[in-house]
């Protein structure tokens, strides 16, 4: 017979480690399924099949997660439902990718709505890995200190893969005409930066954790 759950509902650390593995293996999955080779993420849309359905499925699962989330203030907990929206965004509205075919008809074409959507959820999770660095500082801690660390290095991945894309947009793809995966490098490096950073927060790593804050699922 199964043991009865130690809590009488999913918490705020199960969330982050649903979100954590959710946003590392995104964009390993949908190159995975892909038929063709993709130069983003976002192009997996048009892949159809496996990695189609893994892309939308994925950001609706992070929009979710993201909604249900709170924080511990009103900034966080209104930040939270903004990135949750903008995660919607992104799955719903795909991305004017070159090279690819006509939308189909069930899908809007609303210009830059996509490229904004995934920038304000990244800059909305470069702010959590800021914040979630400023309490792991404020304990002390060893452990504590690795996880500041940790989510140090993830926010200022996901602010450099950013501004490299967005530095590529605005000079017309002049650095992805010399590297084609620069998108989906850059978008890869911020999903994994994020994943990584909510898995940490998720209390579940016995090196980055006190045994008495730890994780346990069962």
């Amino acid at each position: 017979m199964l043991p009865a759950p130690k809590t009488p509902e999913i918490d705020h650390r199960t969330l982050k480690l649903v979100v954590g593995v959710i946003a590392i293996s995104l964009a390993g999955l949908t190159s995975f399924f892909a038929k063709y080779r993709i130069t983003s993420i976002s192009g997996s849309y048009y892949e159809g099949g496996w990695s189609q359905i893994i892309l939308i499925g994925f950001l609706f699962a992070i929009a979710a997660f993201l909604l249900a989330y709170n924080g511990l203030s009103t900034r966080e907990m209104v930040l939270s439902k903004v990135a949750s929206v903008a995660a919607l965004g992104v799955a719903i509205v795909p991305c004017d990718c070159p090279g690819h075919p006509e939308l189909p008809s069930f899908a809007p074409e609303v210009p830059y709505v996509h490229g904004a959507s995934a920038a304000t959820m990244f800059l909305i999770l470069a702010f959590f890995c800021y914040e979630f660095y400023r309490r792991a500082q404020t304990k002390g801690y060893v452990q504590a200190k690795r996880r500041a660390r940790i989510y140090a290095v993830c926010g200022i991945l996901i602010v450099v893969s950013i501004l490299v894309m967005a530095i590529d947009r605005l000079t017309n793809d002049a650095l992805s005409a010399r590297f084609d995966k620069l998108t989906f490098v850059g978008e890869g490096v911020a999903l994994v930066s994020f994943g990584v950073s909510w898995l940490t927060a998720s209390r579940i790593l016995p090196g980055l954790t006190r045994k008495e804050e730890r994780l346990s699922l069962f």
